[in-house]
């Protein structure tokens, strides 16, 4: 999972599952499985006991891996996956937020490009420097010990 910073130019990613990728892939598609998946039942249940989950906060890295919060509108926090998190965030539309720490420990700057050229170009050269980047890494990289 790649997390882009807000307004920067920093990437988090964070390596997850292939099913929490599935999961958080069918939010961002708009899919609706004809039975709700985990997260789909987790969104639903906060909605019919009558709250709302209000923010969802990576606050925690240690040996390479993170910790989420979520936070309820009752102030509730329960720890969580960041892949979990970030599916049930896409899926009730809760914004997520990063430490700063965490961020400039962890986080990849992929400046943007400063070229006038044609949008559609740019966007394509991004694209291309992030597969460049996607061949390169390995989960070791991001071994802090």
């Amino acid at each position: 999972m790649l997390l882009r910073e807000v307004g920067g130019e920093r990437y988090l990613p964070i390596w997850i599952g292939a099913a929490e990728a599935s999961a958080i892939a069918f939010a961002q598609q708009g899919m609706e499985p004809p039975r709700p998946l985990t997260h789909d039942l987790f969104a639903e249940t906060i909605r019919v006991l009558g709250h709302t989950l209000s923010q969802v906060r990576i606050v925690n890295l240690t040996d390479g891996v993170f910790e989420a919060i979520l936070v309820f509108d009752d102030k509730t926090e329960i720890s969580a996956r960041p892949s979990d998190s970030i599916a049930l965030a896409l899926r009730t539309g809760t914004p997520v937020f990063c430490t700063e720490e965490i961020l400039a420990e962890a986080g990849i700057p992929v400046p943007d490009s400063e070229s006038d050229d044609d949008e559609e170009v740019v966007e394509e050269e991004e694209v291309e420097r992030f597969r460049e980047f996607l061949d390169q890494v390995t989960p070791e990289d991001f071994d802090k010990s």
